[in-house]
């Protein structure tokens, strides 16, 4: 008879085109019932109710597979000035053992990726990157910069240990050390001869860890341990959470950005730094966007009327006046907040905070009003653990 992990795989119909994850069949026997593809891998999606799986999140933890989150590793002797060359964010600063939120930009000023960085050694870096493929980009630039750099997929895959309990659940299954991170801090760990990176990062905005499995033959017997150790303490297997990711207003790449974006648009300004001395790739057209100013901002919204559930398939055009002003990109139900919220990118004229507008829900028209982002916790306190 057919074990219940080989009958999953055949009716999602797994294939050896799209890669599994080293925790893909782990999901699978802690329930993991729908995948979609990120990065040309299999991310499970679906451990049942989403708001159930928001409330395990919000309220105790979840261990989810982000394998998909793929590294970059940059090495070589020009390792930190090619970083650099590829970012607009000033690494100048980031020290061994930290990582910072980036932004990958075009010789335009689109956004190619937003990864999180982390600084390994003077010179060996790793972009853990979101769902495009940054290696080909790095990989064209380094045939003729004139930089000594090498570039690489290394065996490396994180999960993600989130929720107000996961302290104590990453305590119980390593020790003390990896819980007195700092916000935005990682230490590398060795499990019984397994090595692990294990930073104080994650994509919930909640309290976090994300655990860099750096042997990918050990994905089964790393999710295994962790579950062991942390059900009695609150863990459920889960999926990151679109309910949560939204309140925070977390970016999206694909959804709520693409190449087409720069980060004026986006309100990322904070990333850019256009006085440093080093060069990299966009800083000539960012300094022109940034002088000609840009004609649509990304804002919060919203949304009148009953709960939706599920989210938006479709990018939802937005009126006012009878004219399209732009279209929102994410939208969910918040049971927390009891809202209907949604990102989206409006005529910079229609930006304002309060402004009203019509969204076309696929056939059913709504009103909707711009309002602050985040939409919960807009300090980042619980995340920093300020």
């Amino acid at each position: 008879m057919a074990s219940s992990e080989d009958a999953m795989v055949n009716r999602l119909s797994f294939g050896t085109q799209i890669r599994k994850s080293p925790f893909t069949n782990a999901a699978l026997r802690w329930g993991a019932t729908g995948f979609s593809v990120y990065n040309h891998m299999y991310i499970a999606r679906d451990f049942g109710d989403r708001e159930q799986n928001f409330w395990n999140l919000v309220n105790e933890a979840i261990l989810c597979d982000v394998g998909v989150e793929r590294q970059v590793e940059i090495t070589g002797p020009d390792a930190a000035r090619f970083t650099q060359y590829l970012s607009c964010r000033d690494l100048s600063t980031c020290e061994v053992g930290q990582c910072k939120y980036v932004l990958i930009t075009d010789q335009d000023g689109g956004i190619i990726n937003d990864p999180i960085l982390l600084k390994l050694g003077e010179n060996h870096f790793w972009l853990s990157i979101a769902d495009s493929d940054v290696l080909l980009w790095a990989k064209g630039l380094a045939v003729n910069c004139g930089m000594d750099v090498q570039l690489d997929e290394p065996d490396v895959s994180p999960l993600q240990l989130q929720g107000p309990k996961s302290r104590d659940i990453l305590r119980a299954a390593f020790g003390d050390a990896p819980t007195e991170l700092k916000y935005y801090r990682f230490v590398e760990h060795d499990w019984d001869g397994v090595p692990l990176i294990i930073s104080r990062t994650g994509w919930s905005s909640e309290l976090g860890y994300e655990i860099f499995l750096r042997d990918g033959s050990r994905g089964d017997d790393l999710w295994d341990h962790l579950m062991q150790v942390g059900q009695p303490l609150g863990l459920h297997p889960g999926h990151t959470s679109g309910i949560r990711r939204i309140e925070a207003a977390m970016l999206s790449y694909h959804a709520d950005m693409t190449l087409k974006n720069n980060p004026f648009e986006l309100g990322m300004e904070r990333l850019v730094d256009l006085d440093m001395e080093a060069d990299f790739v966009s800083k000539a057209a960012l300094k022109r966007i940034k002088e000609q100013g840009v004609s649509q901002l990304f804002v919060g919204l919203e949304i009148d009327g009953e709960p939706f559930y599920g989210a938006n398939e479709e990018f939802w055009p937005l009126t006012r006046d009878g004219r399209q002003i732009g279209y929102v990109t994410s939208a969910i139900y918040s049971p927390r907040l009891e809202k209907n919220i949604a990102l989206a990118m409006v005529a910079r004229e229609c930006a304002e905070i309060g402004t009203r507008a019509v969204v076309d829900m696929v056939g059913e028209s709504r009103n909707c009003e711009v309002v602050p982002k985040p939409f919960y916790d807009p300090k980042k306190s619980i995340a920093s653990g300020t």
